[in-house]
């Protein structure tokens, strides 16, 4: 407060004495003008309430919760996991006879039914945004977000990475499309597409990604987005959409520049995009990952030719697309390294397996210090990831997304895990010889998943870049800040002058240090 800071520099004036003149004076009242001023904000924001106004409530309890967890488990022990070989399958199978008609393959089909029935359906969606969705629809089991990242990381150790995600309408683009409408589409929207989303009767895509333009940074954004009169007419190319293969997806959620002589983070916006009922839209090819199409979701480049959509079909408000995308990367982003500890289990557990069977040189893998400490490395990693990811939707679920602290510790999670998967796969990997590079074993699959992830919703580089801006915002206010430097006052004595008269022990040892050096 004013009075408190007048009573610091009060103690400062006291406080320093000597010549005002002098450097030493004027660096003592700065240190302790900093120190006043950074203890007095410390305690100004430990005392003000952070906005409660994103807080996501618990409303299942701990013993309810227990209860869809252990049925979750017994639907990945009864129906997931035996299913593995038949999902990846029926999966590239279900192009049709043409090959271009990607559809869901019949065991999903019978799966999605199966967790409804059982209670496993739209487990990600959290409570404050069910309660925005229309009524009547399939609004999930209401928990938060730290709740959520339990039951996505068990999830998430089938292979392929999201096949129960998908079987339970947890899987990606839709998750976070759900989110979006459900937060910043209206009314109409919501009822239009949110609706049967949430039933799983159709699927989405996003489109963001160019592939002329470094898209890592938002405001290169440039498909040709023009006004004219209720419709905007769009031009120009998107890639890496996924989910756009499927004959299920039926709605885009197109990010373009719709006013591009607005400031930067103000030019884009977010559209809805009717597939089954524009024209001009074309599915160029798909993507693969590794040799793989990733079918029956896929990753499209899509072309658009004078593409009109209504301009109804704006996501909350034209130039808004920006902090749309901010929001919606949140939660997509936990939610696929919710996903990457289960699959960093499931690599451990191969690994293990296989130490324990091998024998070579005279005795198991599993005895051996190399392989002992590799485990344990590998242990330590994948509990220090789930930290980091339990912290990250707690922090969600208590400050929102647009906190400091969460956007820090989100872009410090979706950085940190895919790494750590892929380097955890690779170890399993060489553990097992060449049977870790085959389809023998699930390990190229969570590799590939690990690596391919390092790129989704943003390089590495982009997010480590991000904490590490956050970072020197919260360094700025800290308290340590004075207490870096151990270095003595430039006007303290000195140790000596190099033309300081010799005392006679030391001028008597150097002429004789010279005779003898010259003598010899």
């Amino acid at each position: 407060t004013p009075w408190s800071l007048r009573a610091r520099r009060r103690r400062i004036v006291c406080a320093s004495s000597g010549d005002p003149n002098t450097p030493s004076f004027q660096r003592q009242k700065q240190r302790l003008q900093s120190m006043a001023l950074l203890r007095c904000t410390t305690r100004l924001a430990l005392r003000t309430p952070r906005r409660q106004l994103a807080a996501v409530p618990q409303t299942v309890s701990d013993d309810e919760f227990n209860k869809i967890k252990d049925e979750l488990t017994s639907f990945m022990h009864d129906r997931i996991y035996p299913n593995e070989q038949l999902f990846l399958k029926q999966s590239h199978e279900s192009r049709w006879t043409n090959g271009k008609e990607w559809t869901h393959p019949p065991l999903i089909v019978d799966l999605m039914q199966e967790a409804k029935q059982r209670g496993l359906w739209n487990l990600f969606l959290p409570a404050d945004s069910a309660q925005l969705a229309p009524k009547g629809t399939h609004l999930g089991r209401g928990l938060t977000n730290l709740q959520y990242a339990d039951l996505c990381e068990l999830m998430g150790t089938s292979v392929h990475f999201e096949f129960a995600a998908t079987a339970c309408n947890c899987a990606s683009p839709d998750t976070g499309n759900m989110e979006t409408i459900a937060r910043f589409g209206n009314e109409q929207q919501k009822e239009k597409w949110l609706s049967p989303l949430l039933d799983g009767s159709i699927r989405s895509c996003f489109a963001m990604t160019e592939p002329d333009v470094a898209s890592s940074d938002a405001t290169n954004i440039s498909i040709d987005i023009r006004d004219d009169g209720d419709d905007f007419v769009v031009n120009g190319r998107k890639w890496w959409c996924t989910g756009a293969g499927s004959l299920h997806c039926k709605v885009m959620i197109l990010m373009g520049k719709t006013d591009p002589d607005a400031k930067a983070f103000a030019q884009q916006s977010m559209l809805l995009v009717d597939l089954a009922n524009t024209d001009g839209i074309e599915l160029v090819r798909p993507l693969t990952v590794f040799g793989d199409d990733d079918a029956p979701k896929g990753h499209f480049e899509l072309s658009f030719t004078d593409v009109r959509i209504p301009k109804s079909n704006v996501l909350w408000q034209r130039g808004k697309g920006f902090e749309i995308a901010q929001r919606r990367l949140g939660p997509g982003r936990i939610h696929h390294c919710m996903r990457c500890i289960g699959q960093m289990e499931r690599a451990l557990a191969t690994m293990a397996q296989r130490a324990m069977k091998r024998v070579a040189f005279g005795k198991p893998l599993a005895a051996r210090d190399s392989v002992l400490e590799d485990v344990a490395r590998i242990r330590c990693e994948i509990d220090g990831c789930r930290h980091l990811v339990r912290e990250a939707a707690s922090l969600m679920d208590r400050k929102g997304n647009t906190d400091l602290e969460t956007r820090q510790r989100l872009s410090l999670v979706k950085a940190l895990v895919p790494h750590t998967l892929q380097s955890i796969a690779d170890r399993a990997m060489q553990l097992h010889g060449g049977a870790g590079v085959s389809g023998d074993t699930p390990l190229t699959h969570i590799w590939a998943t690990g690596r391919g992830l390092r790129l989704a919703d943003g390089p590495d580089a982009v997010h480590w870049r991000k904490a590490g801006q956050l970072e020197f915002e919260r360094q700025r206010a800290s308290p340590l800040a004075p207490y870096g430097s151990y270095a003595p006052s430039r006007d303290a004595p000195s140790f000596r002058s190099t033309t300081d008269p010799l005392s006679e022990e030391a001028a008597s040892f150097l002429v004789e240090f010279e005779a003898l050096m010259k003598s010899s």
